[in-house]
């Protein structure tokens, strides 16, 4: 069966449109409901969260509406990290955990990311079998008047995920004399981000913590970080941290104002974690989009890096059959399976904080651990089709493969999350990986006519 609703994050899409309905997010409750309250002879219950889009108003009711119809409690949570909510699934001992959240898109946008009851995402299997029930929901049974579940809102669940983010701080460590920029993306963390920091005596200076339902994501976040550079340097600040609308992925600004990105936190977390003895796995696992610099990095104080597709679940899929605790993206998606299930922002940046203050160095001596190659991303945008199939995209491709040899890799793509041909290449040649790029990306928009 084809994936018509599940991506590589959940569900996603433009709100009150295919696939993000309030229909489809009552089949998606439904579903899920039923198919996790077979699992005893006890009251079972959803834990549902959500960031700051206008649009969680319509999709948290829906969802609700689902799950009590099938005989689910609802545990409502507010505005949350996703890992949060991975979190308190559980502990509460909740049977499913529901994020409503598009990530970093912009607010237009919304989406559905399900946990079962170990934390983790659901597999493939499950996924489709809730796609089949979106389809054709007449063969789900729903429970009977006076066992319908009821919904109950949890008023400390911001504290609770306080508290666990911050004892993965080392007890003996605190943040006194740092000064940190925030930026929470007028998204989900807008709370629970600064005031862990500040708990823990940095002194904080938060932006985007004023959520409206438009502005998550808006000129701010991981996904624009101008401002926060900027406040860096106007502050004389020691570094600034950018989070997502839900908080799972983490970039971080040094004192110079200057970006690091996903791969050389990992770098610098795998590093430290071998010098405490307390990395497993022997490397860690990241995607097809980390930078060959890493890669090289690792190799060269003898750990190894696996790749795997591009999506946080695959890379903690990798690290749980294989028994690695460090793994992520390029992009900030941080998982550190000592403490999360998935990846979480707040806890990649205490344990980064965690460095600085343990070495005592600048954060642009502690977080550059490696020169990265230089590495090229263009985005198509199409709507029908696959545009990768058309026989001068793929000889664009085989003469850049060429060109490239042994000094450098393409990686053409289709996103999981959205309709865009994703063009990547890296090599020592900067002038050239430009060239091939472009060249792809010209056959490739070409072809989407």
């Amino acid at each position: 069966m084809t994936r018509k609703y599940f991506g590589t994050d959940g569900i996603r899409g433009t709100a009150n449109q295919e696939p993000m309905t309030a229909e489809v997010a009552l089949k998606v409750g439904k579903s899920a409901g039923r198919k996790f309250a077979g699992r005893g002879n006890f009251r079972h219950r959803v834990v549902i969260g959500k960031d700051t889009r206008l649009s969680g108003y319509m999709v948290e009711p829906a969802l609700t509406a689902g799950f009590t119809s099938v005989g689910m409690d609802v545990i409502l949570v507010g505005p949350l990290p996703t890992p949060a909510i991975a979190m308190l699934t559980r502990s509460l001992r909740a049977d499913i955990g529901v994020m409503i959240s598009a990530s970093h898109n912009s607010f237009e946008d919304n989406g559905i990311k399900l946990f079962g009851p170990d934390g983790y995402k659901l597999s493939d299997d499950v996924e489709k079998s809730i796609e089949k029930d979106i389809v054709d929901d007449s063969n789900i049974k729903l429970a009977e008047p006076k066992l319908l579940g009821r919904a109950q809102r949890l008023d400390d669940a911001q504290g609770r995920y306080i508290e666990f983010a911050k004892s993965s701080f080392p007890r003996r460590q605190l943040l006194k004399g740092l000064k940190i920029v925030v930026d929470c993306a007028n998204g989900a963390a807008y709370k629970v981000a600064p005031t862990v920091f500040w708990e823990l005596e940095a002194e904080v200076i938060s932006m985007g913590v004023s959520p409206n339902g438009f502005n998550i994501n808006q000129d701010c976040g991981s996904t624009s970080t101008e401002a926060m550079c900027k406040r860096v340097v106007e502050e004389g600040a020691d570094l600034g941290i950018a989070l997502d609308g839900d908080a799972d992925r983490l970039l971080i600004c040094d004192e110079k104002g200057r970006m690091v990105d996903g791969d050389q936190l990992m770098a610098l977390i795998a590093r430290t974690w071998m010098q405490r003895d307390q990395l497993r796995g022997g490397g860690i696992v990241s995607t097809v989009m980390s930078n060959m610099g890493l890669e090289k990095f690792l190799g060269g104080i003898g750990l190894s890096l696996v790749r795997t597709g591009v999506g946080d679940r695959y890379v903690v899929e990798h690290m749980r059959e294989h028994g690695f605790n460090v793994g992520g993206e390029q992009s900030g998606h941080i998982v550190l399976n000592d403490y999360s299930t998935t990846g979480d922002g707040l806890i990649a940046a205490l344990q980064v904080l965690s460095v600085i203050v343990e070495e005592g160095r600048s954060v642009s001596e502690v977080c550059h651990n490696f020169d990265p190659y230089p590495q090229i991303l263009k985005n198509v945008r199409y709507q029908n089709g696959n545009p990768l199939e058309a026989s001068a995209v793929q000889q664009a491709i085989k003469d850049g493969e060429i060109r490239l040899g042994d000094e450098g890799r393409l990686l053409i793509r289709k996103s999981g999350t959205e309709p865009l041909i994703r063009v990547m290449g890296e090599g020592t040649d900067d002038s050239l990986v430009n060239e091939i790029v472009d060249n792809i990306v010209n056959e490739v928009t070409a072809s989407v006519g």
